[in-house]
């Protein structure tokens, strides 16, 4: 992987992905997909790293797909796999990833941007930050997930009005609709962004990825059917070392020291 494309941090519990090409607005390329799922590999199987942080570097978070890219995939043969196809693997890979990530958007986010920002569990901004489809203004169709996943996450109008007009909203406005949890200033974001993953890899990983598996099915499910999977998720959670370690913790009114089993 190259250090160019994407750089990989480890601070304490957390990894940090920088996406680092900022000339191009860190437009997303094969390459850059490839170093991604080259890390998400990496983070899953480190049990020492327990969250995420997704960002970018320089004036834009993302701003989409790089066209040419994209474009190349009119000339592949029936059936192979282009672009788009390996867009979707990785961040289908990230959207199930079983450790929480957080994505902190440092500037523009646009587009496959978009997208990719809702992947994330917890999506945190620079109060500068811009967020847009932006698939309209270019007769552009969303591959990854912009007209199917952004109506689940903030209001029909308000998805509708992103999809159709391709305006850009600001961070704050994301914050009241839903998408964007908190708002810093720009000088802020990256600290208070890794106090909140640090916070967060205090908890039981065990209980976090499981709290993750049902909550991301849950609307695909009917309402006793989730109620059920939280039932049986809750079950194996009672015979955890995490679950025991949290109740002793309590009862002693310390810290609990969560191994994730």
């Amino acid at each position: 992987m190259s250090e160019d494309i994407l750089r990989y941090e480890i601070v304490g519990p957390v990894a940090r992905l920088t996406l680092n090409r900022p000339r191009a607005m860190n437009a997303l390329n094969l390459a850059t997909l490839d170093a991604l799922e080259h890390c998400l590999d990496d983070i899953a199987r480190n049990d020492e790293l327990r969250v995420v942080i997704l960002t970018g570097n320089g004036p834009a978070f993302c701003a989409g797909a790089d066209l040419k890219e994209v474009l190349a995939g009119a000339s592949l043969a029936a059936g192979e796999a282009d672009f788009l196809d390996r867009a979707n693997q990785v961040f289908s890979q990230l959207r199930n990833f079983p450790k929480p990530v957080i994505a902190a958007l440092n500037g523009v986010t646009m587009a496959g941007g978009l997208e990719l920002a809702m992947c994330a569990d917890i999506v945190v901004a620079a109060q500068s930050a811009t967020l847009a489809d932006a698939h309209a203004n270019f007769g552009v169709y969303p591959g990854a997930g912009g007209a199917a996943i952004l109506p689940r996450l903030i209001p029909l109008n308000m998805a509708m009005y992103l999809l159709l007009t391709g305006q850009p909203l600001s961070a704050m406005d994301m914050k009241g609709y839903g998408l964007v949890c908190e708002v810093h200033a720009d000088a802020e974001l990256a600290e208070a962004t890794l106090a909140l993953a640090r916070h967060i890899a205090g908890k039981s990983p065990i209980a976090l990825r499981r709290m993750k598996e049902v909550a991301r099915t849950s609307a695909d499910k009917s309402r006793d059917d989730a109620l059920l999977h939280e039932q049986v998720m809750l079950r194996q959670h009672l015979r955890s070392a995490d679950f025991q370690e949290g109740l002793q913790a309590f009862g002693e009114k310390r810290a609990p020291n969560f191994k994730g089993r």
